[in-house]
């Protein structure tokens, strides 16, 4: 069985929303989920987010192909995410 893998998505402009990311990275696979990482208070993003690829070989194309380019004005970053046990 395949592993998905989840990405890290930093450096984001505020104004990114999750379908300009699905977007992006649908350019190198399909994506499983996505979720911005919103401000509890403001209701705003924090500038980062978590994508989640179901095919790992997509992802590690993915990161290649994203990390460091431009999206909204910001040089993104875009790195395997750690992921805690549980």
């Amino acid at each position: 069985m395949a592993v998905s893998m989840k990405l890290l998505v930093r450096n984001l402009d505020r104004s990114t929303t999750e379908e300009e990311l699905i977007a992006l990275f649908q350019n190198y696979g399909s994506v499983q989920s996505c979720h911005l990482v919103l401000d509890k208070v403001t209701g705003g993003s924090k500038g980062f987010g978590f994508i989640e690829m179901p095919k790992a070989g997509e992802a590690k194309v993915a990161i290649k192909k994203i990390n460091n380019s431009t999206l909204g004005g910001n040089k993104i970053r875009v790195k395997k995410a750690e992921v805690s046990g549980g």
